[in-house]
């Protein structure tokens, strides 16, 4: 008598064991499984998620671009690619990748629900809520819309919006400011500095928003250390090969960390900001005595701030002065000054300086 022995579903035994902990296992399995040439579209997809599950993002990227290239006319292989961008916080390309998969398979709800997700942790609140608002409602979907509108009605734009921007504008991120749109606002609060604090240099300087370190390397010759602070990755990456920074981080600039400054910068950065108090009392717990914050902004006539056409804050010269006071600092300097153009036209806004008290 013979005996027949059914191979196991390689898929059903992959996914088991990676909701048991044992996703590097489901990957080395699967592995072997496509060397071998016994598996397909599903098997390197389930090994797509193995190796995510495992931390190794950058295998999983590999395999989802080879399941692209091997099935480009197939939407789950898209979609997969899409989810690795997505994990890896890649939202331009992920956002791509899910449009892409609606395009072949226009009924994929689930490429339609991770694109509102990568809309929402790219802070393009109005985009992530047209998607939701599509979808039938969850407790997930109404978590998201909530978010969503939290964003657009924050006082302040969203640090996933403000990051996903000038992660995408790094590359010719120098080029346009200075060719495209005339930015003049590293220059403008150098000659600030020269009429509120002539003379001084040998500063501990930190420039909040230093993006590529336009301002920063404007202001070098007068620090004895400088230090940048951007929401950005590929922005500091960018001032990183300046080299003209004593220390590059990748944070919020609402938020003081001990250190004391002779000197903070904030060229062209607090038009993401609507609201400065938070911004202005963290400032004062790192300026040292006699320390001074010098900063650009858009000038708004009349009282308080508002949000510009473009995404841009506006402040008013009452709002600033007003602001200041409460955060313990005086007015030492406020100046009409554009510190860009746009469409060509210059920007009405202010260089201020403010000085601890």
């Amino acid at each position: 008598m013979g005996f027949a022995f059914l191979e196991t579903d390689p898929i059903a035994e992959a996914e088991d064991l990676i909701a048991s902990g044992r996703a590097a296992e489901a990957a080395d399995k699967l592995k072997v499984r496509l060397a071998a040439g016994r598996g397909g579209l599903l098997v390197r997809l389930t090994l797509v998620t193995a190796l995510l599950e495992a931390g190794e993002a950058q295998n999983a990227l590999e395999e989802a671009r080879e399941a692209v290239a091997l099935n480009p006319g197939l939407a789950p292989a898209v979609m997969a690619l899409g989810e690795v961008l997505l994990r890896q916080n890649a939202l331009p390309a992920a956002i791509a990748e899910f449009q892409r998969a609606l395009r072949l398979d226009p009924g994929l709800e689930r490429a339609r629900y991770l694109a509102g997700c990568a809309w929402l942790e790219a802070g393009e609140a109005e985009k992530a809520l047209e998607i939701f608002q599509s979808l039938e409602s969850t407790p997930d979907i109404e978590a998201r819309i909530a978010r969503a509108c939290a964003i657009r009605e924050a006082p302040r734009s969203d640090a996933g919006y403000v990051r996903h921007l000038f992660d995408q504008f790094s590359a010719d991120y120098d080029a346009r400011m200075i060719g495209q749109l005339a930015y003049a606002a590293p220059q403008i609060l150098a000659d600030l500095a020269d009429l509120v604090m002539p003379g001084r240099s040998g500063l501990r300087i930190l420039d909040l928003g230093c993006g590529t370190g336009l301002a920063g390397a404007v202001f070098k010759p007068r620090a004895a250390r400088l230090d940048g602070i951007d929401l950005s990755p590929a922005m500091i990456e960018k001032a990183q090969a300046r080299n003209i920074y004593d220390a590059l981080r990748v944070g919020d600039i609402e938020i003081a960390r001990g250190d004391k400054y002779d000197l903070v910068l904030a060229a062209d950065t607090l038009v993401y900001l609507g609201d400065l108090a938070a911004l202005f009392h963290a400032v004062a717990a790192e300026l040292a005595e006699d320390g001074y914050f010098l900063f650009t902004t858009e000038a708004k006539a009349g009282s308080g701030f508002e949000l510009g056409p473009k995404r841009r804050w506006r402040h008013s010269e009452a709002y600033i002065r007003e602001v200041a006071a409460a955060a313990g600092l005086d007015v030492a300097g406020l100046v009409a000054a554009s510190p860009r153009t746009e469409a060509n036209q210059p920007v009405p806004g202010f260089a201020v300086a403010l000085v601890l008290v």
